[in-house]
Protein backbone atom coordinates (compact mmCIF):
# COMPACT_ATOMS: atom_id res chain seq x y z
CA UNK A 1 0.00 0.00 0.00
CA UNK A 2 1.11 3.43 -1.05
CA UNK A 3 1.32 6.67 1.27
CA UNK A 4 0.29 9.89 -0.03
CA UNK A 5 1.44 13.38 1.86
CA UNK A 6 -0.57 16.50 1.42
CA UNK A 7 -0.64 20.02 4.02
CA UNK A 8 -3.64 22.29 4.40
CA UNK A 9 -4.78 25.24 6.34
CA UNK A 10 -7.19 26.32 8.58
CA UNK A 11 -7.01 30.46 7.41
CA UNK A 12 -8.57 32.83 10.22
CA UNK A 13 -10.07 35.93 10.51
CA UNK A 14 -11.60 36.81 13.66
CA UNK A 15 -14.16 33.72 13.79
CA UNK A 16 -14.51 33.00 10.01
CA UNK A 17 -12.65 30.72 7.94
CA UNK A 18 -12.20 30.23 4.19
CA UNK A 19 -13.85 27.08 2.89
CA UNK A 20 -13.43 25.84 -0.73
CA UNK A 21 -15.78 23.86 -3.38
CA UNK A 22 -12.84 22.31 -5.69
CA UNK A 23 -13.87 21.53 -9.32
CA UNK A 24 -12.77 18.04 -8.61
CA UNK A 25 -16.63 16.44 -7.83
CA UNK A 26 -16.76 13.52 -4.90
CA UNK A 27 -17.06 10.12 -5.47
CA UNK A 28 -20.07 9.89 -5.66
CA UNK A 29 -20.46 13.03 -7.94
CA UNK A 30 -21.23 16.02 -5.39
CA UNK A 31 -19.98 19.10 -4.87
CA UNK A 32 -17.94 19.00 -1.71
CA UNK A 33 -17.15 22.13 0.33
CA UNK A 34 -13.49 21.49 1.85
CA UNK A 35 -10.50 23.35 3.23
CA UNK A 36 -7.39 24.09 1.48
CA UNK A 37 -4.90 21.46 1.08
CA UNK A 38 -2.95 19.75 -1.76
CA UNK A 39 0.08 17.42 -2.48
CA UNK A 40 4.01 18.49 -0.68
CA UNK A 41 6.08 19.22 -3.91
CA UNK A 42 9.74 17.91 -3.43
CA UNK A 43 11.70 20.45 -1.65
CA UNK A 44 8.65 21.79 0.93
CA UNK A 45 8.29 21.01 4.10
CA UNK A 46 4.50 20.27 4.88
CA UNK A 47 4.47 24.31 6.44
CA UNK A 48 5.61 25.75 3.17
CA UNK A 49 3.08 23.54 1.24
CA UNK A 50 0.15 24.48 3.44
CA UNK A 51 0.76 28.16 2.92
CA UNK A 52 1.10 27.79 -0.63
CA UNK A 53 -1.85 25.68 -1.46
CA UNK A 54 -3.67 28.83 0.77
CA UNK A 55 -2.29 31.28 -1.51
CA UNK A 56 -3.44 29.48 -4.37
CA UNK A 57 -6.95 27.66 -3.31
CA UNK A 58 -7.80 30.23 -1.05
CA UNK A 59 -6.15 32.97 -2.81
CA UNK A 60 -4.79 34.58 0.49
CA UNK A 61 -2.06 35.61 2.31
CA UNK A 62 -1.81 34.12 5.76
CA UNK A 63 1.17 33.81 8.96
CA UNK A 64 1.52 30.17 9.85
CA UNK A 65 1.03 29.84 13.61
CA UNK A 66 1.15 26.25 14.66
CA UNK A 67 -0.01 22.43 13.66
CA UNK A 68 -3.16 21.99 14.19
CA UNK A 69 -3.05 17.81 13.48
CA UNK A 70 -2.67 15.03 10.80
CA UNK A 71 -6.04 14.05 9.09
CA UNK A 72 -5.70 10.13 7.91
CA UNK A 73 -7.79 8.27 5.92
CA UNK A 74 -7.87 5.43 3.02
CA UNK A 75 -8.70 5.65 -0.74
CA UNK A 76 -8.95 3.95 -3.48
CA UNK A 77 -6.84 4.78 -7.09
CA UNK A 78 -6.73 2.46 -10.26
CA UNK A 79 -8.10 -0.71 -7.42
CA UNK A 80 -5.21 -0.06 -5.16
CA UNK A 81 -5.85 1.06 -1.79
CA UNK A 82 -3.95 4.53 -0.67
CA UNK A 83 -3.27 5.76 2.88
CA UNK A 84 -3.57 9.50 2.96
CA UNK A 85 -2.25 11.69 5.79
CA UNK A 86 -3.07 15.51 5.42
CA UNK A 87 -1.25 17.55 7.86
CA UNK A 88 -3.22 21.04 8.99
CA UNK A 89 -2.14 24.31 10.27
CA UNK A 90 -3.65 27.51 11.44
CA UNK A 91 -3.09 30.34 10.03
CA UNK A 92 -4.08 33.75 10.92
CA UNK A 93 -5.00 36.02 7.81
CA UNK A 94 -3.16 38.76 6.09
CA UNK A 95 -3.80 39.63 2.94
CA UNK A 96 -5.82 38.89 -0.24
CA UNK A 97 -9.14 38.16 -1.13
CA UNK A 98 -11.11 34.86 -1.51
CA UNK A 99 -12.05 35.77 -5.32
CA UNK A 100 -8.16 35.37 -6.82
CA UNK A 101 -8.42 31.43 -6.43
CA UNK A 102 -6.85 29.14 -8.70
CA UNK A 103 -8.33 27.23 -11.35
CA UNK A 104 -8.87 24.24 -9.51
CA UNK A 105 -11.22 25.69 -7.36
CA UNK A 106 -15.12 26.92 -8.07
CA UNK A 107 -15.50 28.69 -5.02
CA UNK A 108 -13.85 30.14 -2.27
CA UNK A 109 -15.45 32.46 0.43
CA UNK A 110 -15.30 33.12 4.30
CA UNK A 111 -17.70 31.17 6.34
CA UNK A 112 -18.55 31.16 10.08
CA UNK A 113 -16.32 28.75 11.87
CA UNK A 114 -19.68 27.45 13.56
CA UNK A 115 -21.08 26.72 9.88
CA UNK A 116 -17.85 25.07 8.98
CA UNK A 117 -17.98 22.53 11.64
CA UNK A 118 -21.38 21.33 10.74
CA UNK A 119 -21.20 21.55 6.77
CA UNK A 120 -17.72 20.92 5.63
CA UNK A 121 -18.15 17.75 3.84
CA UNK A 122 -15.38 15.82 5.76
CA UNK A 123 -15.38 14.75 9.29
CA UNK A 124 -11.45 14.93 9.86
CA UNK A 125 -11.87 18.63 8.28
CA UNK A 126 -14.30 19.83 10.57
CA UNK A 127 -12.16 18.17 13.72
CA UNK A 128 -9.64 21.01 12.44
CA UNK A 129 -11.69 23.84 12.16
CA UNK A 130 -12.47 22.60 16.20
CA UNK A 131 -8.85 22.77 16.99
CA UNK A 132 -8.90 26.37 15.70
CA UNK A 133 -12.03 27.50 16.62
CA UNK A 134 -10.51 26.64 20.59
CA UNK A 135 -7.04 27.83 19.63
CA UNK A 136 -8.75 31.09 18.42
CA UNK A 137 -11.01 31.28 21.40
CA UNK A 138 -8.32 31.03 24.42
Amino acid sequence: MSTELSAGGVVVRGEETIVIVPTRRAANGRAVLALPKGHIDPGETPAQAAEREVREEAGVEANLVEKLGDVRYFYQRDGRRIAKVVAFFLFDYRAGDPADHDAEVEIARWMPMGNALRELSYRGEREMVKRALTRVRR
